[in-house]
């Protein structure tokens, strides 16, 4: 293992993949639609699950050494790695291109006497420059991004306490169509989905795997959540944008920075993991090469309309890879006797399948009881465990037998 990164560092990675418009985007659609008093519960419980996820998950990564998509040879076999590894590059990709427009979109909204097409490609040049100078050789840049922008963040909370008012929260907190708990659940726990397939590329190279893990989740966890918070903030000061609110506090310079870093910081790690999954499926490409080449892509994408698209985007992302990591969990920590076979790998395939279509089905209604992430997650864990039992009664009874 080359330059391995400690505590501090995996924090810092994963409470900046948190900061985000998109991030306060579903605060700010969830408070839109949503009773005050009814939103806390299944908000905090869709990121809890979500970051315990992101733990077990990523914890496999650190301990193999191995990127994301690699782990999931064991799971899948070859053939469902690289499957697996192609959408992954596909959703990243289109991934990068949303937060990218989101980000492009605030930034016009606060007056700049720049287009939309422009910012898109000079944010997408930031992350690519980025990318090609590499996580590792470029700590410090890093640190005194984060700290920046934290520090702009903790103005930008304080400001939205200040301008609230319980009449304003009281007014914009009602809907005629208001989100059930399930659907609240859904968009909180659908951030924290989206990077499963991520985490692990940034755990493989870890000092410590249990301790760096937790603390990459925990960071994430958190951090998603105070940028739920301030679209919820967002909200009740009785706008719907962020880019307004910016602009209603006053907050002009500091407002640039916010969106300019928030957007560059969560697609570093976007792209750089595209470039990771693009070298499990072909290992002779470079992954920073890989990267730079998802980043001119994505402006493409941003600009052709994407984010119109965001939240069914993120439902979809969701419906392939929280079935995914069931099988993965299950066949990672319960399958003691590691049968990688051809029999193995096509029946996670089904259990996968079985539950991304549960998922799509769930899906066709309003509001289901647990969500399709849970039920998706449930079913597949499942049929996985449904053949670990039958394994492991099959290698007892061969064992008697030799015996």
């Amino acid at each position: 293992m080359e330059n391995p990164t400690g505590i501090f560092t995996n924090t810092l990675i994963w409470f900046g993949v948190a900061i985000s418009v998109s991030e306060i985007e579903a605060g700010i659609q969830i408070a839109s639609a949503s009773s005050l008093n009814s939103l806390w519960l299944p908000l905090v419980l869709g990121h809890v699950l979500g970051g315990i996820l992101l733990f077990f998950i990523g914890f496999i990564g650190a301990k193999l050494r191995i990127n994301a998509m690699e782990t999931t040879k064991s799971a899948f076999g070859k053939y469902g790695s690289k499957f697996f590894a192609t959408l992954n590059v596909l959703q990243l990709i289109a991934w990068v291109a949303v937060l990218n427009a989101q980000g492009a979109v605030a930034l016009v909204s606060l007056n700049l006497p720049i287009s939309f097409e422009m910012t898109s490609a000079i944010l997408a040049a930031l992350v690519g420059l980025w990318v090609y100078i590499g996580l590792q050789r470029s700590t410090k840049i890093t640190t005194s991004v984060m700290s920046v922008l934290i520090a702009l963040l903790v103005i930008l909370s304080v400001k939205l306490f200040v301008f609230s008012t319980p009449a304003g929260v009281n007014s914009i907190f009602s809907s005629s169509q208001a989100l059930s708990f399930w659907n609240i659940f859904e968009i909180s726990i659908a951030m924290p989905i989206s990077w499963l397939p991520v985490i692990s590329d940034y755990t493989k190279d870890v000092e410590n795997p249990v301790k760096a893990t937790a603390a990459s989740a925990i960071a994430y966890t958190l951090a998603s959540l105070w940028m739920y918070f301030i679209g919820i903030g967002v909200v009740s000061i009785g706008s719907k944008n962020i880019a307004d609110a910016i602009l209603i506090m006053g907050l002009g310079t500091p407002g640039v920075i916010i969106m300019v870093f928030s957007t560059v910081t969560t697609n570093l790690l976007a792209t750089n993991s595209a470039g990771e999954s693009a070298k499990s499926i072909y290992s002779r490409l470079n992954p920073k090469i890989a990267g730079v080449i998802v980043s001119i892509l994505s402006v493409g994408i941003a600009i052709s309309g994407i984010m119109n698209h965001y939240i069914g985007f993120l439902y979809l992302i969701s419906s392939v890879f929280a079935p995914m990591a069931a099988v993965l969990l299950i066949s990672f920590y319960l399958n003691k006797n590691h049968d990688d076979n051809v029999i193995h790998w096509k029946w996670n395939m089904f259990a996968w399948f079985v539950g991304f279509m549960v998922y799509q089905l769930a899906g066709l209604f309003d509001s289901v009881v647990l969500g399709p992430t849970l039920l998706s997650i449930i079913v597949s864990a499942t049929l996985t465990y449904v053949y670990v039992l039958l394994q492991n009664i099959y290698h007892v009874k061969t064992l008697k037998r030799n015996y």
